[in-house]
């Protein structure tokens, strides 16, 4: 499984350290790991409604989007104003050895965990071997023929 980086995560990164500020939302912190025939992918979504999360697959990039809205009442001044809020995406590019068709989404406790199963032939298989004495058999035939 690859991920998609984002070239302009250093840039922001360094801009919040000299200005203090966001320069735009953080992206969504991700553990992933292999678990059996399967990867399972993590991402932090504190605050966000199940219904504000979208995840699509076209062709081998897995796309999370979510939302989530600023809770500061209209006419309040802040005081400190550091969780961010608005749009948020992260693109995964899953390898041709995993199965796009049966990725399963589970939201729980602001955690979104993605389950992508292996694809069934890229599953390492058993080779049968044959007895040598079998073939040598028939190309015997083949000669004396």
């Amino acid at each position: 499984m690859l991920i998609r980086n984002d070239p302009f995560r250093e840039l922001d990164r360094f801009a919040q350290q000299v200005f203090g500020t966001a320069t735009r939302p953080s992206s969504m912190p991700m553990d992933a790991w292999r678990e059996g025939d399967e990867f399972v992918v993590q991402l932090d979504l504190p605050g966000v409604d199940q219904d504000k999360i979208d995840i699509d697959v076209e062709r081998n990039v897995l796309t999370v989007k979510a939302e989530r809205f600023a809770n500061l009442p209209d006419a309040s001044e802040a005081v400190t104003a550091e969780r961010p809020w608005g749009v948020f995406s992260r693109q995964l590019v899953l390898g041709d050895t995993l199965d796009t068709e049966n990725v399963k989404a589970h939201y729980d406790a602001g955690v979104l965990t993605l389950r992508v199963p292996i694809a069934a032939n890229a599953k390492p298989r058993k080779i049968e071997i044959s007895s040598g004495t079998r073939h040598a058999g028939k190309e015997q035939q083949k000669i004396d023929a």
